[in-house]
């Protein structure tokens, strides 16, 4: 099979868009000006914004950079534990998908957010686990939240491109 062959068929143009937007993004926040400039700030904000919740449950939480503090536990967001690796995979997944772009950037939008809430729940709760099951932290942590996020933005993505996949067109 010849490379125009390949890309005609829309499986192959996914994929070979779908890698290397993923190519490119991963690539783009490995850089240390990118790294410094968006995406420890980024960090920090979901930081602050964590920390905000959970003063609205009452703990007594101070936030420096990535560190949430508490005098109960303490814990640091790290790349990685910001959400934005799911939402790498899930944006290389909307746009390499064939269709409307009204639909993409909606999907683009409506999956980042409920990715950053899926993992401020994740982030919430792994405080809460600290202070009550420590033995469970690094479990919870490494398999149990970080399967949930990864899966949950691959659920979006496979929602969002069931009810906005382009229908195919019939060849004569």
């Amino acid at each position: 099979m010849d490379l125009k062959t390949l890309w005609t068929r829309p499986e192959s143009r996914f994929l070979i868009l779908f890698l290397a937007l993923l190519g490119a993004g991963f690539t783009l926040v490995a850089l240390k000006p990118v790294n410094d400039a968006f995406v420890v700030p980024y960090t920090a904000f979901i930081a602050r914004v964590s920390g905000h919740v959970l003063a609205l449950f009452g703990e007594q939480i101070t936030v420096h950079g990535c560190q949430l503090t508490s005098p109960r536990f303490a814990v640091t967001i790290y790349n990685g534990c910001n959400g934005l690796i799911t939402s790498l995979i899930f944006i290389a997944g909307v746009l390499a998908f064939p269709a409307r772009p009204l639909a993409k950037v909606l999907g683009a939008i409506g999956g980042l957010v409920t990715i950053q809430l899926i993992n401020l729940v994740r982030i919430v709760s792994l405080f809460y686990i600290g202070v009550f099951l420590p033995k469970y932290f690094n479990q919870s942590h490494i398999f149990v939240w970080q399967s949930i996020v990864i899966l949950s933005g691959v659920a979006l993505w496979i929602a969002w491109a069931h009810r906005y996949a382009e229908p195919r067109t019939r060849r004569s």
